[in-house]
Order: C-alpha cells, then structure tokens, then sequence
C-alpha cells in the first residue's frame, strides 16, 4: 500500500511560518538544529489534521475554520520559539 499521499495539513503551514519567523529570533534563526526544534515543538501543539491533497483543505474548511488553522499555526509557533530559546539560553549557561 502507498500511503504517500497522506499528510498532515498543519505541516507545511508551520514549516512556512518558522521560516517566515527566523528575523524575530536571531539567537535561533541560523541554527537549523534549533530550527527544527521549533518546528517539532511547534507541531506538537497543533491538533493534527490528515488530508490526502490540498484540494481537500480547500474544500472542506470553512472560512472561520481556516481562520483558526492559521491562529493555531502562529500561535504554535510562537511558543515554539519562544520555548526553544529559552532552553537553549538554558544550556548555554551551564
């Protein structure tokens, strides 16, 4: 069986958003081990959502539903952040 096509929709949305993110966090921005971290912890606070094509998304969200998918999104990924540097920051004085 192929289940390639299977995907969870908040993926690329978060991927997108950490990378549109890393001016704010200079500290993190051009460390992609700490980037990536962002993005696992960032995805751990979104509820997953399995699609197969984006064509899906489209048609079965509502306008507030999406709203909330991008609400989620940035707020994810903002304590992602926010939550990596601190540990870091952490780490770094040890």
């Amino acid at each position: 069986m192929d289940f390639s096509s299977v995907h969870n929709i908040h993926e690329r949305a978060v991927l997108e958003a950490v990378s549109a993110a890393t001016a704010r966090y200079p500290g993190i921005g051009n460390n992609h081990d700490l980037l990536a971290d962002v993005a696992c912890v960032a995805l751990n606070r979104v509820q997953p959502r399995y699609i197969r094509h984006a064509v899906d998304l489209a048609f079965f969200l509502t306008e507030s539903e999406r709203q909330a998918h991008e609400k989620a999104v940035d707020d994810a990924v903002d304590y992602a952040y926010g939550f990596v540097q601190a540990r870091h920051l952490m780490a770094a004085r040890r």
